[in-house]
Order: structure tokens, then sequence, then C-alpha cells
């Protein structure tokens, strides 16, 4: 939001089925099912013409959908490829994903209930 709040040209790839996000503010959206492979040719020529690539899939689903830095770059060189994970890249919580697993893995899930911390017992 804060680049087209300055100007930028935002282009935010979702999934078909998402909803109207009141978050999107000034962002384009471009609606692919990343896991089908036509739709992962329709996500790289935006690539070819953009300044800046963030993404947040848990560590090697963009290299698993063929959109990882590599590839990437090899259609813009001068792309600056940004990832954003909430655990990191490497390490025993890498895999934990987002949202409900950062709330249970933080401890904050047990207030609201929530009884299934499979994951949890998994990476702890």
């Amino acid at each position: 939001m804060l680049l087209a709040d300055t100007g930028a040209t935002v282009l935010r790839i979702d999934w078909p089925a998402a909803q109207y996000n009141l978050t999107l503010c000034g962002r384009r959206t471009l609606a692919l099912d990343l896991k089908q492979p036509p739709a992962r040719g329709l996500a790289l020529p935006p690539v070819a013409e953009a300044d800046a690539l963030t993404e947040a899939f848990r560590p090697g689903v963009a290299e698993r959908f063929g959109l990882g830095p590599a590839d990437c770059l090899a259609r813009n060189p001068r792309l600056a490829y940004g990832r954003m994970t909430g655990w990191g890249q490497e390490g025993a919580f890498a895999p934990a994903g987002h949202d409900l697993n950062y709330i249970a893995l933080t401890g904050a899930l047990h207030h609201f209930g929530c009884k299934a911390h499979r994951l949890c017992r998994r990476l702890t």
C-alpha cells in the first residue's frame, strides 16, 4: 500500500477465489492459480517489466512455481527480488507458514481455545 500511495504501479497476484479486499488501495490485482502451469506463464510477463517483486510464500514455493529469484532474474536482470517470511528461509520454524501458525507458535492461539496445535508440537 505504501508503494502505491507514493505513486508506484503495484500488481498483486491473488488466487482466483480471493474476494474483494479493502487493503488493495490503489493496487491492481491479477487472479491466477499458480498451481496450474499455464497460469505461471501469465505471471512472468509482468515480471519482465517490473522494477521490484516481493513474494511471501513459504521457502521453496516460489521455486516450485517457476517464480523464484533465478527464474525472475533470468527474465529481468535489473529486478529487485524480495522475500518476506515470518520465520526466515532456514531453521526449524521456516516451514511453519503464515497466519494461524504465527498465532499458534507465539502462544496466542491458546487464548482462543484451540486444542489442535499439531504443527506447534511438531516444530517445538
